[in-house]
């Protein structure tokens, strides 16, 4: 069903990046493919308008200006991956977890395959943290938008994650 939905692109340094919107909210965010945006097989008129609060809050998290997504999603997943990527957006800034501890904090700690799988079916990856996600031994993981994009994203947000203040010894 291909309702109401409509797209355009926005640049990044990490690429061009294909937004969809219906008219409740961005539905899906799709990465580049060897560095070319993937245009939807039907086609979908594009609509600037739609999403302009959008593209405008990505292009400021891409400069460092505002890190706090807060547009209006639509995302479509099972109340499970809801309840998964709703817990994503509780990673703080600059932070990484395993999936093993996502399990846990869901009260689910023998469910980290599961977790890895809605983790996967992200359809708003950067807006949904995904990417801070990792491996139980720390390394990087699979990502919709490939490890070095996932690198340079958690590098990106570290860079300019809120740092406590120093506690200076008199």
């Amino acid at each position: 069903m291909y309702e109401d939905l409509a797209y355009d692109v926005v640049d990044t340094p990490i690429g061009p990046l294909l937004l969809i919107a219906s008219p409740r909210g961005v539905r899906n965010i799709e990465f580049p493919h060897n560095g070319r945006v993937v245009m939807p097989e039907v086609g979908l008129p594009r609509d600037a308008a739609r999403l302009a609060e959008a593209t405008a809050q990505l292009r400021a998290y891409f400069a460092g200006d505002c890190l706090t997504l807060d547009f209006a999603r639509d995302a479509q997943g099972t109340p499970f991956q809801h309840e998964v990527w709703d817990a994503l957006g509780e990673i703080p800034l600059g932070e990484t977890i395993s999936y093993g501890e996502l399990a846990r904090r869901l009260d689910r700690p023998n469910a980290s395959r599961a977790v890895g799988a809605a983790n996967g079916a992200n359809p708003l990856p950067i807006i949904v943290p995904c990417h801070r996600v990792i491996g139980s031994n720390g390394n990087l993981t699979g990502f919709g938008g490939g490890l070095p994009t996932k690198r340079w994203l958690l590098d990106h947000e570290r860079r300019y994650a809120p740092r406590p203040p120093l506690e200076l010894q008199p």
